[in-house]
């Protein structure tokens, strides 16, 4: 009777086992600030060897947006498939709960589904009033405790900063190992709970990975910044909003102005710009290095077989195109982002398929074999995943910006982008309107909407067609 009961044990456990290898794991890598410039995006000067392999693997899209071009917004959409406009959140400080309080987040329904979910650095916003989403994870969210700057010079004139705390200076080049930064640290845990998860092979597990580089300020060990030639990164030759945009399009670069050695008002001169340039790249290296070793741990526990990794960054960043810094408007550069996808049976492939921040929700729902919950608005892109060269899910996705009392809310077809800035709910005749034609005209140097009427009037009808979007949510 005992050797019975042993054996049913054994098949039980042998059951359960291969009950959760039918659950493929999530591994989702959150970059804060990642743009699409690098390596596998075409762009050769840039050193991601790691993210580059990355895309080896998996499917790289190159026309993913944002649905905001600002963290908490952008994260709330990732979390709850549902973009700002459905929310009534644009602002950093206002949690998405007091909004939308039942809201499942898609770390809380993988929960509800069997999985341990954990959350690691940047996921949702943290700050500004904000907090994180304790209902989302099994265990407490896990943050590094470590300064953000390691030279004392670094801090000689510091200023207040409106948030709380301080701001030093925007870049810093240390000879220090890569774990005197938070990101080091970040993937020391990563890897960690990796091995915790091989040690418990009957529990599939969704594990949230959020690094903060090259988010200001841009600060990285030195051999990253040796990677680069400082005088052969380019100044933008566009140094001036597109002409004929209304001037609260662009931004006056507020965040990046808190940082001591950034002058309050006025451009930064050419060579301030190139230190700019050439530190958000160093932190870009930086922060791949830090998710090579999460990748390579992946491999070496023998867990890559069975989990899919989504890259995703959570909005571009302006070098100085444009006469702008870091994001906080609706052109391309702020709006576009990186991501990757590696699955299991997912053949490595490129994709132009529109794609947008709310699609990974249901997406990853579809991969995993779990029903997709009503009400997101997002859609599973999977059958992009299974033909990247040849299949598309929509034709426009959507993002806003806030000025004030105005919202940009903004439609993005392959060719065109239509900005129309109005009061939510104000009389559609009382917009402010932009148009881009991507195809003509990349670098976004002149506002068509006034010569192009036939195609403003489509695209406004496509996003007429979308719900109006809410105004913001008063804490």
């Amino acid at each position: 009777m005992k050797r019975l009961w042993c054996c049913i044990a054994l098949l039980a456990g042998v059951g359960a086992a291969a009950a959760a290898e039918t659950k493929p794991n999530i591994l989702l890598i959150c970059v804060d600030d990642l743009k699409p410039l690098l390596g596998c995006y075409g762009a050769p000067m840039i050193q991601t060897p790691h993210l580059d392999r990355l895309a080896t693997r998996g499917v790289l899209f190159a026309r993913a947006f944002c649905n905001q071009a600002v963290c908490a917004p952008s994260r709330n959409a990732l979390m709850t498939g549902l973009r700002p406009t459905s929310i009534g959140i644009y602002d950093l400080g206002t949690n998405f709960r007091q909004a939308v309080p039942d809201a499942v987040t898609v770390a809380q329904y993988f929960l509800k589904h069997g999985y341990r979910t954990e959350a690691l650095g940047k996921i949702m916003h943290v700050g500004h009033g904000n907090h994180e989403d304790a209902a989302s994870w099994t265990v407490p969210h896990w943050r590094p405790k470590v300064p953000q700057y390691q030279l004392k010079e670094s801090m000689a004139r510091a200023r207040p900063h409106k948030s709380g705390g301080t701001r030093g200076a925007a870049t810093e080049c240390a000879d220090v190992p890569d774990n005197a930064y938070a990101d080091g640290q970040i993937a020391a845990e990563a890897i960690r709970r990796l091995e915790q998860a091989r040690a418990k092979p009957d529990e599939p597990w969704f594990l949230a990975v959020g690094f903060l580089k090259p988010h200001l300020p841009f600060v990285a060990p030195k051999k990253y910044w040796d990677l680069y030639d400082r005088a052969a990164f380019p100044l933008p030759a566009l140094k001036e909003l597109p002409a004929g945009a209304p001037a609260f399009a662009g931004t006056t670069w507020g965040e990046l102005r808190a940082y001591s050695d950034i002058p309050e008002v006025g451009p930064v001169d050419d060579a301030k710009a190139r230190l700019l340039i050439h530190g958000y790249h160093a932190a870009t290296s930086y922060v791949d290095a830090q998710i090579g070793q999460v990748l390579d741990a992946l491999d070496r526990l023998g867990l890559a077989k069975n989990t899919i990794i989504v890259l995703w960054g959570d909005h571009g960043w302006h070098l100085g195109d444009h006469g702008l810094w870091c994001k906080h408007t609706n052109y391309e550069q702020a709006a576009r982002i990186p991501l990757i996808i590696a699955a299991p049976g997912v053949a490595p492939g490129k994709s132009g398929a529109l794609i947008e921040t709310v699609d990974l929700y249901p997406t990853l729902c579809e991969l995993a074999g779990l029903p997709v919950p009503a009400g997101l608005d997002g859609a599973s892109f999977v059958p992009v995943l299974k033909n990247p060269a040849g299949a598309k899910t929509k034709d426009a996705v959507f993002h806003v910006y806030p000025r004030k009392d105005l919202l940009g809310r903004a439609v993005r077809t392959e060719r065109y982008r239509l900005v129309e800035w109005k009061k939510p709910g104000a009389p559609a005749d009382t917009a402010v309107l932009e148009l881009y034609d991507y195809e003509a005209d990349p670098a976004e140097t002149k506002n068509l909407a006034g010569e192009k009427p036939e195609i403003v009037a489509q695209l406004r009808a496509i996003l007429a067609r979308q719900p109006e979007a809410k105004p913001q949510k008063q804490q």
